[in-house]
Order: structure tokens, then C-alpha cells, then sequence
């Protein structure tokens, strides 16, 4: 018991100045927002590890096929039609979870899904004239649609899929996406073993500790800021500690974000509309820019942020008795955007987090202000880690845990052209153009459903729609 005293004695002794320093330079770089490329360089080293692993992963499970003589050898990649192995494959070596429906039943029946051919024949008056049957008469086949979108919905509907994590393609020695764990290789478990020792014992470690100076630093600085007067010296001061607390808690996490067209990115007031995956999103369009944010007050943790925050800029933080107000959340919108120093809001339509496969209904609310939109499309990349945060599953201090104790959080962000409402559009419609603009430049999925399905029932007039829609279809019309 002395020797291992004195071991872990003499090794704190020897890693303490190294381990302070790397923390300070880590600070400190973040705080001017360079890099020395050590980040992209550990990834692209991951990155030849996960392929490393791949390759023996499937050869390991090859040898077991071809012990197994009793098992039927499954059909290689070259048998598969092109549209199965882009469908397997996904983005990233990522499986997408969603079903590519042709048929959808969706809340608005005259805007969600496609009416079969006979159908829309039907509606026009073309249908042909059969001996001993009178036209729109009901026939079997003018349902068939709707029977198949209703089986694709039992066997995976579009909505739970996205509240679940995602899938990926091969395993990133990870024990949490390792659900069918089984022996392949003594190599794998080495390599695996030595990368949970660098996860928890180094890295996590060094992640927490960031992330507390973080914290601190936003909480302090913040807070000292809000006693000054408000003028101009007051507002430079709080972005800027707001972009060096903002990169430090990013830096945190080991994120590495790849930003794409920033001649796009929003200067002025308006609103900076975006895809919403986990609470990470903030920290990562936050580094290079200044943000208004809006939210639900919060108790705890999160409270604390979000008192220091507002202390010193102009975020709107609503009670949760008038977040249910529509007119009081678009009157604190206007009159944010109504003063030119203040900066752009960041905001999060679908009010929810999705799984990083796809953007689910855009609420109007913004979009009905006025104001200019920014889009910004963001892509996760799950091979080093999943940035989706299940709210319903883990709590915040669980989420952050797995974020710090992951590979690393790699990501793209797309910062679109700015975006007006049209002449005659209704807000409806123009956050549906936001969002198809948003889904197209990520490579996510377009779905028209609500996002608080997660935690509601479906509405009662979207059934209504439904059998209203199936009853003119039972008498022809």
C-alpha cells in the first residue's frame, strides 16, 4: 500500500506542471479563438483508428461466416440496388433510421402526402367507364395508399425514430453504441481498453476542468459587466467574454467545427434560424458571433447561466406561463428587433432536440415578426460521439458526462443566404421555405411533423383530417 502511495505521489509530482500548462494554453488560445491543430489532427487520427477497426471488424465476422456452414451467406454490398446502399450507408458511414416513404400520412391530408394516381383521377373526373359500375364508385384499390402509409407507421413511424439515437454504421469503441457487444478480435478489445483509459483518465479529467473555468469565467465576468452603465464600452465588453467563455466551454468538449460560406453568417439584427440537435448548438454558432438568446426561464444549473447572461446583454428569458402567450413572445421579439445595436437572436424553431438525421415543423412564431432570417444548417458527426441530447432520457449533468467522456464533437456548420417573407406569404409557408433550405444543405430529412409529438399526444383535429379524408374516399368523392 506505501509503494502504491508513493508511485501515484511521485507521478502526480512529475504530470502536474505539464498537465497546468497544456490547461493554461488550452485557455488561453481559446480566448483569442486559435488553434494550433492539435484537434483536427487528434481527429484525423481517430479516424484512421475507426477504420482500422472497421476493416478488422469485418473480417472477423467473415471468419465466423465462413465457419458457420450451416449459415446462409447474406448478399454482399454488389447485389444491393444503388438506392439500398446509399440507403444503408447514410452520411458519414452513418445508418439513416428513417424510412423514405413515397405515401405519407401526415397532420394536413391536402398538404402532407401524395394522393395515389387513381385517386387524383378520381378528383378530375378521368375515370373510365366499366361495364355494370357507375363512376366514382369506391373500389379497393383507392385506399391502397393510405393502408400502406398506415403499415410503414406500425413498423417505424417518422416521429419516435427521430427522438432515438443514431445508428451508425460501424462501431466507434464506444461501450454506449456497442448494444449487441459480442468478441471479435483481441486487437479491437486491446485498442478499446487503451482508449477508455485515454477517455476517462485523461481526457475527462482535463474536459471537466476546462469546462468549470468556463463556467466560472462566464458567471464572473458577466456579472461584473452588468454594473456598468449600458452604453457601447458595456455591450464590447460583454461580447467579447461572451465569445471567450463561449469557446472555452466548446473547447471543453474537444469540439472541432467545420464553418462553411461565412460570407453568409448573420452582422445584423434579425433572427439566426437553425436545425436544433442538443444544447451544444448554442456554444458552437456562439464562437465567432455575438448572440441574443430566447428560452424558458430554467431553475439550477442552467438558471445560473442564464441570469449571469442576461445580466449583461439583451437576452429574452420568458416565465413558463407566458411562453404559452403568442402575442406576449412576439411582442418581446419586435421589440428586440426593433433596436439596431442589439445583436441578432438565435433561435430554435422546432423547440425541441431532434436526432441529427432530421429537421422536423419550423413554429411560426418568428417567422411572423418580420426581421431578416438567417438560416444555418448544422451536421453532427456521430463517429466520435452522439451530440443528441434526449431530454426525456438524461438529464443535463448525465448529457454533458457523455459529451466529455466521448471521442470528441465534430460538426459542419452552413450558414445559408439571408432570407425575407415574400409578398403574399403567409408564415406558414415561409418557415417552410426556411426549413426545406435548412434540410437541403445538411443532408437532413424534411418532415412536416411536430417536434412536441415527444411529449403530446397527437391533436385531435389531425385524426378529424384523417377520417374525413377516409370517408370521402369510402364514397368516391
Amino acid at each position: 500500500m506505501a509503494l502504491m502511495v508513493s508511485f501515484v505521489s511521485v507521478a502526480v509530482s512529475i504530470l502536474y506542471t505539464p498537465f497546468l500548462l497544456l490547461i493554461l494554453c488550452v485557455i488561453f488560445l481559446a480566448s483569442i479563438g486559435k488553434s494550433l491543430g492539435v484537434r483536427r489532427l487528434y481527429v484525423n487520427i481517430l479516424l484512421k483508428l475507426f477504420e482500422y477497426g472497421r476493416q478488422h471488424i469485418e473480417v472477423a465476422k467473415r471468419l465466423q461466416r465462413n465457419d458457420s456452414s450451416d449459415e446462409e451467406e447474406p448478399p454482399t454490398p454488389d447485389d444491393k440496388p444503388p438506392s439500398a446502399i446509399i440507403k444503408e450507408n447514410g452520411v458519414n458511414g452513418t445508418k439513416n433510421s428513417v424510412i423514405e416513404r413515397q405515401e405519407i400520412l401526415g397532420p394536413s391530408p391536402e398538404l402532407n402526402y401524395k394522393r395515389s394516381k387513381s385517386q387524383e383521377r378520381l378528383q378530375n373526373g378521368h375515370v373510365p367507364e366499366v361495364k355494370g359500375e357507375k363512376n366514382l364508385e369506391f373500389h379497393l384499390h383507392h385506399c391502397m395508399d393510405l393502408v400502406k402509409a398506415g403499415m410503414e407507421s406500425i413498423i417505424e413511424d417518422q416521429v419516435t425514430s427521430v427522438f432515438e439515437a443514431e445508428e451508425l454504421r460501424s462501431w466507434n469503441l464506444l461501450t454506449r453504441t456497442n448494444r449487441q457487444y459480442e468478441f471479435l478480435t483481441w486487437r479491437l478489445t486491446i485498442i478499446w481498453f487503451m482508449g477508455f483509459v485515454v477517455r476517462y483518465f485523461f481526457l475527462l479529467p482535463l474536459r471537466i476542468f476546462i469546462f468549470i473555468i468556463g463556467v466560472v469565467t462566464m458567471i464572473t465576468s458577466l456579472s461584473l459587466i452588468g454594473f456598468l452603465p449600458d452604453n457601447k464600452f458595456r455591450r464590447y465588453l460583454a461580447a467579447i467574454f461572451y465569445k471567450i467563455s463561449i469557446r472555452t466551454l466548446v473547447r471543453s468538449m474537444s469540439c472541432v467545427t467545420n464553418f462553411h460560406d461565412t460570407q453568409h453568417a448573420p452582422k445584423f439584427n434579425g433572427f439566426c434560424v437553425a436545425n436544433h440537435t442538443s444544447p451544444i448548438d448554442v456554444g458552437v454558432l456562439s464562437v465567432n458571433t455575438c448572440f441574443s438568446l430566447i428560452g424558458q426561464r430554467h431553475d439550477g444549473f442552467l438558471g445560473l447561466l442564464q441570469r449571469a447572461l442576461a445580466r449583461a446583454s439583451p437576452h429574452i428569458w420568458f416565465e413558463r406561463s407566458e411562453v404559452k402567450d403568442r402575442h406576449a413572445v412576439a411582442r418581446r421579439l419586435k421589440e428586440h428587433i426593433s433596436v439596431a445595436d442589439n445583436p441578432p437572436i438565435l433561435i430554435f424553431p422546432e423547440g425541441t432536440c431532434i436526432n441529427n438525421t432530421s429537421v422536423m415543423q419550423f413554429k411560426k412564431g418568428s417567422f411572423e415578426v418580420g426581421g431578416t432570417i438567417y438560416p444555418v444548417a448544422i451536421k453532427y458527426d456521430p463517429r466520435f460521439g452522439d451530440a443528441f441530447w434526449n431530454s426525456s432520457r438524461y438529464g443535463m449533468l448525465h448529457y454533458l458526462l457523455n459529451m466529455m467522456s466521448s471521442w470528441a464533437i465534430v460538426c459542419d456548420v452552413w450558414y445559408l443566404p439571408a432570407m425575407a417573407r415574400a409578398s403574399g406569404e403567409s408564415a406558414v409557408d415561409f418557415a417552410k421555405r426556411v426549413k426545406a433550405a435548412i434540410a437541403t444543405r445538411g443532408g437532413l430529412v424534411d418532415l412536416m411533423w411536430d417536434g412536441q409529438l415527444k411529449r403530446m399526444k397527437a391533436k385531435k383535429e389531425w385524426r378529424e383530417l384523417q377520417q374525413e379524408e377516409f370517408s370521402k374516399r369510402l364514397k368516391g368523392e
